[in-house]
């Protein structure tokens, strides 16, 4: 059976030389977004790939009329598929993806493997630092596949847009929910963004309430009985942040929780608040 939510260290070791498996290694830095790289070219899991936020798993490019779709907006699924090609990802590959923040990158990775169609992904639950603290090695060496050849298929994931967002506020028929930190979502201590505040009528669920105080993932059960007492139901579900990456680390726990259906709004606040007509809230309500 493939690993499609989360692994242990124990269970990665023992696949490190088979070839069917792909290692990625997510690591990144908001503030500073060379910071990935360079900790990866300072050691990583051996095999592993190194991933980069904006340039792999992102496309800030922009027309001259396009519209501002988030500091992170998601790449064409066709050209997603091609990347994944030159990692030596092909339709019978387990890919495990990892980093050094809880998740929070890694998940961003998951989320997009599942949107192409590929559900053989899982994180690195706790990732390099549980890996290092567990006794594994690391390496320097850089790793070339051969090209795989992952096809695009069908979405195992769910996305909504500024206009679903705005149709839902209008009936109330969606519950969205932000993964940012509180302050932030208060509009507080806003940083990343132009404007402070969040979505009217969302909820906060800060990504690292899925975690233990060592990093790992909370137990599926619990993690069940805290999204259940924020939603209704899975599939009336929107998980925003503020561009679209550490909602994917709330969808995965939400995956480990067995509550599939809920959709990821995928240009987030950093998207929403760049056109003053939408509207935007303050504080906790």
């Amino acid at each position: 059976m493939p690993y499609t939510t989360l692994i242990s260290c124990a269970d990665l070791a023992q696949h490190l030389s088979d070839p069917d498996w792909i290692i990625l290694d997510c690591r990144h830095d908001l503030a500073n977004p060379d910071a990935g790289q360079a900790a990866f070219a300072a050691g990583h899991i051996p095999q592993a790939q190194f991933v980069h936020l904006d340039r792999d798993l992102s496309d800030k490019s922009r027309g001259p009329n396009s519209e501002f779709r988030g500091r992170h907006p998601l790449p064409a699924r066709e050209s997603f598929i091609e990347k994944l090609r030159d990692w030596g990802i092909s339709q019978g590959s387990q890919v495990i993806a990892y980093d050094a923040q809880g998740g929070m990158f890694a998940a961003r990775l998951w989320w997009m493997l599942r949107w192409v169609g590929h559900e053989a992904v899982a994180v690195l639950d706790g990732g390099l630092p549980a890996w290092i603290a567990q006794g594994g090695a690391t390496s320097t060496g850089l790793q070339r596949k051969p090209r795989g050849n992952i096809a695009l298929l069908p979405s195992l994931a769910n996305t909504a847009s500024a206009s679903d967002i705005l149709a839902g506020l209008l009936h109330a028929s969606r519950t969205i929910v932000d993964a940012r930190a509180p302050d932030r979502f208060r509009g507080e201590n806003e940083t990343l963004d132009p404007v402070g505040g969040h979505i009217p009528g969302a909820k906060n669920r800060f990504f690292k309430d899925n975690l233990l105080p060592d990093g790992h993932f909370k137990p599926a059960e619990q993690l069940k009985a805290e999204f259940s007492a924020l939603i209704k139901t899975p599939q009336a579900s929107v998980m925003q942040c503020g561009s679209g990456v550490t909602a994917c680390h709330n969808l995965l726990a939400m995956e480990i929780a067995g509550l599939s259906g809920a959709a990821l709004y995928p240009g987030s606040w950093s998207e929403w608040c760049a056109d003053p007509s939408r509207p935007v809230a303050t504080g906790t309500a």
